[in-house]
């Protein structure tokens, strides 16, 4: 029934129109809920493969060289002293410049020595002279001794003061050399070519000469071409030159004159060479090394004595190897591991075993093959058992054209 003003009918139609409402909604929501499944579904989608440069192994044939730290020294040196002492007069040459052998250097007030001359040449002359007075008193006894108007005993003593005045002949001779020599070395002559020091004495000072360390010392002068450096060689590497000498392998440096290739400080690739001239006959005890000298060509003259090089020593016999881009070389804890791309074009960490670099490539000794699809460039982007998309290198081993 309806009341007056129709409140029943109102009741029965709100409880109809109530399901339909809720059963709507209930609708939407099981479509949001679907909708919110689809979306991590396609957020989880596998990336596209990383892009990498490949590169096979360069195969060339390379020589082995090993690098030791060395100093230079001057294969002369020389400390000019002077031979006689007195007062310098003058000094002859620049500090510092490139003096020839015999170049005047100093020059020591030779007056006294000059007087010390004249005196000397007096006694020569009187000796001279005490010789010709008893040659003739000699042959006058002989003459007389035949009409035995005088002794044999005569004659003698005659003959004995003819010898007599010849030895005073001599050591007066003896002593005017001496004069002329000191004189001579007034003039401080350089004894060899080379770079001459400092002056250590100017002009006006005394200097003391002689033949021993107490003369003083006045500059020095050392040799620049050619030029030693000296390296120790430690004892491994010592033990591995020798096998590889047993072996036939490497000639050894005692008997060959093996090559040498020096670089300076600052400098990243050889600039000198040389070769090999000197083994020391033992190891040192306290250090376990073996002095080794190499003499190197120093024409430009642009390496002093004292300076440090580094020394690289030719290390075995020309061998053929593979050689890859340093950079492609990874470390894995304590192994160093080049990435392959096998031919499903998935990443593998490959073992290696590494030998010296020789011009700018990694020699390989063990670990890769001619064909192998060695990763040159993007390296970290590059996981092992991942697939790759692998585009080949425009160079041989991705070095530079």
């Amino acid at each position: 029934m309806s009341g007056p003003d129709g409140s029943e009918q109102f009741v029965k139609k709100h409880d109809f129109v109530q399901p339909r409402l809720y059963a709507t909604i209930g609708l939407l929501a099981v479509a949001f809920a679907l909708a919110g499944c689809d979306k991590p579904a396609s957020q989880a989608a596998a990336p596209p493969p990383a892009q990498v440069t490949v590169a096979q192994p360069v195969k060339r044939t390379v020589t082995d060289w090993d690098e030791f730290t060395g100093r230079f020294e001057a294969v002369e040196e020389v400390q000019v002293r002077p031979r006689v002492g007195g007062f310098v007069n003058s000094v002859e040459f620049t500090d510092g410049a490139i003096v020839r052998q015999g170049d005047l250097l100093y020059v020591i007030d030779p007056r006294p020595f000059e007087a010390v001359a004249t005196q000397a040449e007096g006694q020569l002359s009187d000796a001279r002279a005490k010789v010709e007075l008893a040659k003739r008193e000699l042959d006058r006894g002989l003459s007389l001794v035949q009409t035995s108007a005088v002794s044999e005993q005569v004659v003698d003593q005659r003959r004995q003061a003819l010898q007599a005045a010849h030895a005073a002949e001599m050591q007066a001779e003896g002593a005017l050399k001496a004069a002329k020599l000191n004189i001579e070395f007034t003039h401080v002559t350089a004894p060899l070519t080379g770079r001459v020091s400092r002056h250590l004495v100017s002009p006006g000072n005394l200097v003391q000469g002689s033949d021993n360390a107490t003369s003083t010392l006045l500059t020095s002068i050392v040799t620049l071409d050619p030029i030693y450096i000296y390296f120790d060689m430690d004892e491994a590497t010592f033990i591995k030159y020798s096998k590889l000498w047993f072996e036939g392998r490497r000639p050894s440096s005692r008997d060959t004159a093996n090559p040498v290739q020096v670089s300076l400080a600052g400098e990243t690739k050889p600039s000198h060479e040389g070769a090999i001239n000197f083994l020391d006959n033992r190891l040192d005890v306290s250090t376990g090394t073996l002095r080794s000298r190499a003499v190197v060509k120093n024409t430009d003259l642009s390496i002093l004595p004292g300076q440090f090089g580094r020394v690289r020593l030719i290390a075995s016999a020309p061998y053929e190897a593979l050689l890859i881009p340093d950079a492609a070389v990874a470390t894995d804890q304590s192994r160093k591991i080049v990435l392959v791309v096998k031919p499903d074009d998935t990443v593998e960490a490959r073992p290696v075993s590494l030998g010296p670099l020789d011009e700018g490539l990694r020699v390989i000794r063990e670990g890769l093959k001619p064909d192998d699809r060695v990763i040159v460039s993007g390296i970290q982007r590059a996981r092992v058992g991942a697939k790759v998309a692998p585009q080949t290198a425009q160079t041989p081993a991705g070095g530079k054209s």
